[in-house]
């Protein structure tokens, strides 16, 4: 990887973008790189945080972030992984073993609970095929509500965009972001 294909957005940033990364990081923390690149068009960032999960939805925020890890090692996005797993894994309580499991192509080898499980073979069989076969969509009603359904396949399919924008844009690793585990 050379670095990013398009130069990121650099300051002095429109009132528009400031105003975006006020609501989007935590204080003295700099623009994720993956911002900086998407505000080279300001539209397509907006419509991309507009289309957004990350506030309180109808699933918790351990069951997103599993959702949102496994999609993105899936996809090979370790930029976006990383991300989430430096900003999240600890609120979440993701242990060493967790995170690594995020990684493995063995679901039932995890050491995630049963439904939990679930979610990760969601994210498998959405990522192989996009859809969600008969026998796992039963599975997966009897743990969630229809809205919570439609929040996860939303989810999924976000970062799966999320996934195409970090890596067909070559995004460098952000510095402080976890890497995925050795093989």
């Amino acid at each position: 990887m050379t670095g990013a294909r398009i130069p990121p957005a650099e300051p002095p940033y429109s009132e528009s973008f400031t105003a975006a990364l006020a609501r989007l990081m935590p204080a003295g923390v700099p623009p994720l790189l993956l911002f900086r690149s998407l505000a080279v068009n300001e539209r397509v960032m907006g419509k991309m945080m507009a289309g957004g999960l990350l506030d309180k939805g109808s699933i918790s925020l351990r069951e997103r972030e599993l959702v949102i890890d496994r999609t993105c090692w899936r996809c090979g996005s370790e930029y976006e992984w990383g991300v989430h797993v430096a900003f999240f894994g600890e609120k979440v309580r993701l242990t060493p073993e967790e995170v690594r499991g995020l990684c493995s192509d063995d679901v039932e080898a995890t050491p995630f609970s049963p439904r939990e499980k679930l979610l990760l073979r969601l994210c498998d069989e959405l990522h192989a095929s996009a859809t969600v076969s008969d026998a796992l969509w039963a599975e997966l009603a009897k743990e969630w509500t229809a809205p919570q359904l439609l929040e996860l396949l939303a989810l999924a399919g976000y970062y799966h965009t999320i996934s195409y924008l970090t890596n067909a844009l070559r995004l460098p690793l952000e510095s402080f972001a976890a890497r995925f585990p050795s093989p």
